[in-house]
């Protein structure tokens, strides 16, 4: 992959950063798509950063044009790509696509809608989805 001064993506390490402001009850904040999508995307990104410390996984951000992926583990030559889908509706999935075909990745992983529930994923750290 190649490493360029691109945009960041901001990402906190404990999403009650997030919550802790907000004037949302769960309930409320399940309802607010944007919100709620945004929540469960970075709850995903602490667990990934947070168990990849002091492990070979590498966790990164992909973007090219206006494709992108959520998040792209790495550990060595293996190079695994997720998207995060909070909502019921799997949809298309052009950012992983356009990586896969960009970098051969083994594996792509969706979260949520229809793919890996976001409970199993929290259950594993980052380098079990790059190992499996």
């Amino acid at each position: 992959m190649r490493q360029r001064g691109s945009s960041s993506k901001l990402q906190v390490l404990n999403t009650a950063l997030m919550t802790a402001p907000s004037p949302l009850d769960l309930g409320e904040a399940r309802r607010d798509g944007e919100f709620w999508g945004r929540l469960v995307e970075s709850a995903v990104g602490a667990h990934l950063l947070n168990t990849a410390t002091g492990t070979q996984v590498e966790v990164f951000y992909w973007r090219e044009r206006n494709r992108e992926v959520d998040f792209v583990l790495r550990a060595g030559k293996r190079v695994v790509a997720i998207e995060v889908k909070s909502g019921r509706k799997r949809g298309m999935l052009p950012g992983l696509e356009a990586f896969s075909k960009a970098f051969r990745p083994h594996r792509l992983l969706l979260v949520g809608a229809q793919g890996i529930p976001l409970e199993e994923f929290l259950l594993e750290p980052a380098a079990a989805w790059v190992e499996a």
